[in-house]
């Protein structure tokens, strides 16, 4: 984690969930009627239509594309959203008729959906939902669980009635990488809080997940060859907790979790530095051939692989060949920040040396932005992490043609404290309320950085105060849809008032589905 000074952080237990509450007032707005263009991420394009709400009810049917299982997949994920709170049978059809239902279908799309937008269409008589692939077709099922009541989202059954507002929607991203991190080494979570977590960003339409598999707290995934990694380097955590690792089945559990979300994994090993955790478990990967004790504070900087060793090189290699075998996505990010225990010269030939082996096996490198000054590799993705507007080496790497990913710290870190009141979170890139997370453009953020040269934006969420599902949540929402709509809608759309009246409605919907999210006193929340 990017962190520039030392930060004594006080533990905060699910036993203070209470604390978690913002003060009762909020900025007032006016109450935003539900329309088909009440929803996050802005669609591209929205024509409400009232005269054509839509009535779910007993005999409501999803009719999917003939002959494609992706179809069949989404149309089983919405009827298993819809049938726990209206109490409707909602059955997954092949679509060789058409009655009184929900139609998933593949092509006949407008031209400018592309290959994750989608168009909905909500009639009295039908709804239907087309899109070129079925990321599409799932991208369309998440703007339609938001024009439905919040309720839905109960796992009992409820009262309706179960109206969808009548309309059309032309939808598509703005970016392509629509990502969030989750920092799983400072503090470990279990497959399924990983995969809570995919189940919330994916309604919002993201489709990377970058998992921080080590740093100098914790080694998080299994290495054949290489056990003590785990055993002893995945051993402890932030405040010398148990830890806890990914067995090679359990990561490939989450890769493919994920792809029913259609959300690719994005794997982190940060190397050369922030690798405590594997210098303790491996002497010989040190320069002196001695292995320091393992770690469990936040201060950072002070570790760093054996540039000049061979078996360095070996333990790089066999890492990103395990790593890439695991994972059908095409990034393998190597981390590269914060090396202040490595020469300058030798983070150059780390890298140099380093970023052929993951191309070596079929993938690509991202890393922090540092590696942006080592590399005439176009292929390679910088991600941009800075506090301010201008980075001349970023700048340089896209005019060589790397694309960049955009985590500005101060305006994208999860992490950082709302105000100064928040018990989680730390401070050191600033406060961070969610108009403020809202308040960017990423296609003009970097100065001199076309908007061409941007691939998309993450929201990064370490984990150095983090201790459990209740705090990714608290401290990703309400921010991580406002980086989401960033990442997915029109620059066109982008307006403040618009977004807090459509984040005021999410908050119910949060409440039916156990998320602690943040109460903003910057929104009038609706519950």
């Amino acid at each position: 984690m990017h962190v520039r000074r030392f930060l004594t952080v006080m533990a905060v237990t699910t036993a203070t969930a209470a604390t978690f509450q913002a003060p009762a007032s909020a900025e007032q707005a006016p109450a935003m009627s539900k329309s088909i263009s009440s929803v996050i991420p802005a669609p591209a394009v929205a024509q409400p239509d009232a005269r054509q709400a839509f009535r779910l009810g007993w005999g409501t049917v999803i009719f999917t594309q003939i002959g494609s299982r992706e179809a069949a997949s989404v149309g089983k994920q919405l009827a298993e959203v819809l049938r726990p709170s209206t109490g409707f049978p909602v059955p997954v059809l092949p679509a060789f008729v058409h009655g009184h239902g929900i139609s998933l279908l593949l092509g006949g799309a407008d031209a400018r959906v592309g290959k994750e937008g989608y168009e909905l269409k909500v009639e009295r008589s039908q709804i239907l939902i087309r899109a070129n692939t079925p990321a599409g077709l799932f991208a369309g099922t998440q703007t339609l669980r938001q024009l439905l009541p919040a309720s839905v989202e109960s796992k009992s059954r409820q009262k309706g009635p179960w109206v969808v507002p009548g309309g059309k929607i032309v939808d598509f991203p703005r970016f392509a990488y629509r990502g969030a991190m989750l920092d799983v080494s400072r503090h470990f979570f279990s497959v399924d809080e990983v995969r809570g977590y995919i189940d919330q960003i994916s309604q919002y339409k993201v489709n990377r997940l970058h998992l921080h598999l080590s740093d100098d707290q914790g080694w998080r995934i299994e290495i054949p060859g290489w056990p003590r990694l785990t055993s002893y380097g995945g051993s402890t955590e932030v405040g010398g907790g148990p830890g806890g690792f990914y067995t090679k089945e359990q990561y490939l559990e989450l890769v493919a979790y994920a792809k029913q979300k259609y959300i690719t994994i994005v794997p982190e090993i940060d190397m050369p530095g922030h690798t405590n955790a594997a210098l303790a478990s491996y002497a010989e990967l040190n320069c002196n051939g001695i292995a320091p004790p393992l770690y469990t504070g936040t201060s950072v900087g002070f570790s760093s692989l054996c540039i000049d060793k061979e078996i360095t090189y070996k333990f790089v290699e066999d890492v990103i060949r395990e790593l890439a075998a695991l994972t059908p996505g095409e990034y393998i990010h190597i981390g590269g920040d914060e090396t202040h225990a490595t020469k300058p010269a030798d983070y150059v030939k780390f890298m140099q040396r380093v970023t052929p082996i993951v191309a070596k096996y079929g993938k690509k490198a991202a890393g922090w932005h540092e590696i942006a000054k080592t590399q005439n590799d176009p292929s390679v993705l910088p991600q941009y992490w800075g506090t301010d507007d201008v980075d001349e080496e970023v700048v340089a790497a896209a005019q060589r043609g790397n694309k960049i990913l955009l985590s500005p710290a101060h305006k994208s870190y999860l992490d950082m404290k709302y105000d100064r009141n928040t018990p989680l979170g730390l401070t050191w890139a600033g406060l961070i309320e969610v108009d403020t997370a809202y308040g960017w453009n990423p296609g003009a953020f970097v100065k001199n950085l076309p908007e061409s040269s941007v691939l998309g934006v993450e929201a990064p969420l370490w984990s150095e105060t983090l201790e459990n599902s209740d705090h990714i949540e608290f401290m990703a929402f309400p921010r991580l849809p406002a980086i989401a709509e960033l990442g997915w809608s029109p620059w066109s759309t982008h307006d403040w008032e618009s977004f807090r009246q459509r984040l005021a409605q999410q908050g119910d919907r949060w409440a039916r589905q156990n998320v602690n999210f943040y109460r903003s006193p910057k929104i009038a929340w609706n519950s």
